[in-house]
């Protein structure tokens, strides 16, 4: 449990750092748009009041109550999930997911919704999307958890010996 809650920490750290100086620091707030390494990187506010893309963002203030409720009963579970698993990588994946949601629930309270900022294109393709760290993180952390998810294999060589 220490590893899974010195990872959410550190996540939530980096999320609420970088979206502290990138939309107060740098003013993106203000400006909309700053054009970092060009189509590679590029910051855009956005202002996320749904779920992923901007899904369900209706606008209504209940909406985003919600949204908190059901990202923390997830960190709950995943907390849940993880205290039972108690397996370094599968602890690093969950810190990942809950320092992210947590990053995200604590934009609604501050601001209402999800700052978002980091928009990357390439090879031709413009990216219409902005995410942020912490969406980062919770996609990391969920492909490491559903990695790690299979079943514990039994050691072979000690299979069936009693001795």
């Amino acid at each position: 449990m220490r590893v899974l809650a010195i990872v959410s920490a550190l996540i939530l750290i980096l999320d609420q750092g970088s979206k502290y100086y990138v939309v107060h620091a740098l003013n993106l707030i203000e400006t909309g748009r700053i054009d970092v390494y060009p189509p590679y990187l590029n910051f855009i506010m956005a202002w996320n009041r749904g779920i992923n893309f901007g899904l369900g963002a209706s606008g209504a203030d209940w909406v985003r109550w919600a949204l908190m409720a059901v990202s923390l009963v997830i960190s709950v579970a995943v907390i849940i999930w993880a205290a039972k698993r108690q397996e370094f990588w599968f602890s690093i994946g969950a810190g990942f997911v809950i320092g992210g949601a947590i990053g995200n629930v604590i934009d609604r309270i501050r601001y209402g919704a999800v700052a978002d900022f980091l928009n990357m294109s390439c090879c031709g393709i413009n990216n219409p999307f902005v995410f942020n760290v912490a969406d980062i993180a919770i996609f990391a952390g969920a492909a490491l958890l559903i990695v790690m998810s299979g079943e514990k294999k039994e050691d072979p060589t000690n299979a069936g010996d009693d001795t």
